[in-house]
């Protein structure tokens, strides 16, 4: 682990083409001299705080990001304590029932309103498909569209949706392709959402966690189809295996299971420090290995979709939504809320944007699809 001082700090941004006090747009912008005490005492969790704090800036801080994670500097700039975070979450499930709330409370209730003028028409919370959209809301309902097509849904298919989220996917089911959903979610502004959302539609939005589904099935019919989209990177390594146990319980013989998950190129046991603390607390990235493992001798793979690269593309068009409609909810979230959910999505759009994280589409079978499985795009 490199120690950090401005010299040190200096020469590993110039690796990326970045300088201090610049004129290039992804150049930092230090106004107090106190950051790099500050950088070299908490790492990663003091480069955001101190963003935040307002202690630089930067004009494109998506392209900063990029730049600097696809040279890996997060890693160069770990703590002493990161080594006891993994011990930690190597011996304790970090996603408990209990523990699992948090990232509710922490970001998914901020408000509906927040997110209504943030996310668009769609109400996704998740990485559109942009393959033949030029705007957000289309690529949003593609990624719909694209989701039900997969799973081959038909008028009258019971489908299970793990994670709700605001509800856009279940009544697009319902209302598109004639479908019966049943979806759960522990976020209670946006099953409050949802449930608006879809009101009058064959749809049932519950507020519980994942693994409480059965509660709302005990009579153990099987569904035609189960999705899970955005879910998994809140489930945590140590329940990835219970993910597609409850899964391959719910679904049918003959059904199809869909997880669209981010992820991440190594396997891991925890998530960068500063998303951890104030963005999405306890969540992690499955790897492939990770998820391989979790599948084995419950499902056969029968697709495995990476369109990672436009996850950049819908962060930064939540961005300027957030940012146009910001002058409506500056008196009710504050200025170090706007830096702070700025820092958020314009540090995870140059993730995508460095290939450091992926987005990935499965198509899960529990025998195999007879004949094979035909890849929809």
């Amino acid at each position: 682990m490199q120690s950090i001082t401005k010299s040190t700090l200096t020469a590993m941004l110039a690796e990326a083409g970045i300088t201090i006090n610049g004129d290039q747009p992804w150049d930092v912008q230090v106004h107090d001299e106190r950051l790099y005490g500050r950088l070299a005492r908490g790492r990663t969790i003091a480069a955001g705080e101190s963003y935040v704090d307002g202690w630089w800036d930067c004009d494109q801080l998506d392209e900063l990001f990029s730049r600097a994670l696809g040279r890996n500097m997060d890693r160069r700039l770990y703590s002493p304590a990161f080594a006891w975070r993994k011990l930690i979450n190597s011996i304790f499930n970090q996603q408990t029932p209990r523990k699992s709330k948090d990232v509710a409370n922490t970001h998914y209730n901020l408000g509906n309103k927040l997110y209504r003028a943030m996310l668009g028409e769609s109400m996704a919370y998740t990485c559109a498909y942009w393959l033949h959209a030029d705007s957000l809301d289309a690529a949003q309902f593609a990624k719909y569209d694209l989701v039900c097509r997969k799973l081959g849904l038909k008028a009258g298919d019971k489908v299970l949706e793990v994670g709700s989220g605001f509800g856009g996917l279940a009544k697009f089911m319902a209302q598109r392709y004639g479908c019966e959903v049943v979806a759960v979610s522990i976020s209670e502004k946006p099953v409050e959402y949802a449930r608006t959302l879809c009101k009058g539609l064959p749809v049932q939005v519950h507020l519980c966690d994942y693994r409480d589904v059965a509660t709302y099935n005990p009579a153990g019919v099987k569904f035609d189809k189960v999705v899970s989209v955005g879910v998994c990177e809140h489930v945590g390594y140590k329940n990835y295996r219970t993910l597609m146990k409850l899964a391959r319980l719910q679904i049918k013989g003959d059904g199809l299971f869909m997880l669209h998950t981010i992820g991440g190129n190594v396997s891991k046991n925890f998530t960068e420090p500063w998303i951890d603390k104030y963005i999405f607390p306890h969540g992690m990235l499955p790897s492939l290995k990770q998820l391989g493992a979790s599948m084995e001798n419950l499902f056969v793979v029968e697709d495995l979709h990476n369109f990672g690269a436009d996850y950049d593309k819908t962060l930064m068009a939540w961005h300027r939504n957030f940012v146009a409609h910001w002058d409506q909810f500056r008196s009710t979230y504050g200025e170090r809320f706007y830096r702070m959910f700025s820092y958020y999505l314009l540090s995870c759009a140059g993730g995508f944007r460095a290939r450091g994280m992926q987005l990935w589409e499965f198509v899960l079978s529990p025998r195999g699809v007879p004949g094979g499985y035909l890849t929809i795009r």
